[in-house]
């Protein structure tokens, strides 16, 4: 199968496709990059779920600096090249788009595990299952009061043996009132995922988000040492 030249074969050390940045020519996991498509109608949109067919360009850069290369004409010129001089338009409100992309498909993957039984919501049920040793990801809304996400946090430092390491839960970049809409749940402060896979699943969007939105998600291997951490201390099969 021929590779256009924009998206070359290549795996990182963990053996995860490798990317590259038009914007930037920076290299890295697939994971870690946004993938650009060009719809029927010649827009620029993007494809989150790298699924699109035909020619794709990949990008690594926060929204702030994507606004600033789409300002400058940047991000005209790398698209005219990754995609041969095809006809093409960039629409003004790119970065929004790809936002709204990223954010959807976080909640659409919240809402699978949810629907899967994976997901655990509740401070009373999450503080359990999280002493216990039973939770590998712990998230709290925007606007999660400090305190309530400081005695989850300590719950999970407690059951992951990791008392004094500061550990905590991420802040999510969406408040209770997005959460639950998105989950049909009423009032979703907090929530975490106890199965290996499906945090796993769910970070890699969720750091992609973080990242379009120049903040960053702990890394893959703290995500697996912490996995491993969790199974060690209780001896409960995350395989699932």
């Amino acid at each position: 199968m021929r590779i256009p030249h924009n998206e070359p074969l290549g795996s990182d050390a963990s053996g995860a496709p490798e990317r590259r940045c038009i914007l930037t020519g920076e290299h890295g996991s697939r994971d870690g990059f946004l993938r650009l498509a060009i719809s029927p109608d010649g827009d620029v949109l993007p494809d989150v779920h790298a699924k699109a067919p035909g020619r794709g360009a990949w990008i690594g850069v926060s929204r702030a600096e994507l606004e600033k290369a789409m300002g400058k004409g940047h991000l005209k010129g790398a698209l005219a090249r990754a995609f041969k001089g095809a006809a093409l338009t960039i629409p003004a409100d790119l970065p929004q788009r790809i936002e709204a992309a990223l954010t959807r498909a976080v909640t659409d993957r919240l809402g699978l595990e949810m629907r899967s039984g994976k997901l655990l919501l509740g401070s009373d049920r999450i503080a359990e299952h999280a002493r216990s040793g039973g939770v590998v990801w712990l998230g709290h809304a925007a606007d999660a009061s400090d305190d309530g996400a400081r005695k989850l946090d300590q719950a999970w430092r407690v059951g992951m043996e990791a008392e004094g390491s500061g550990m905590a839960g991420t802040r999510l970049p969406l408040d209770r009132m997005a959460l639950s809409v998105a989950l049909g749940r009423d009032n979703v402060v907090h929530l975490a995922l106890e199965d290996a896979k499906a945090a796993q699943r769910f970070t890699a969007l969720l750091e992609r988000l973080l990242r379009f939105l120049g903040r960053s998600e702990p890394a893959a291997d703290e995500l697996s040492d912490r996995t491993n951490a969790s199974s060690d201390a209780t001896n409960i099969d995350f395989e699932g």
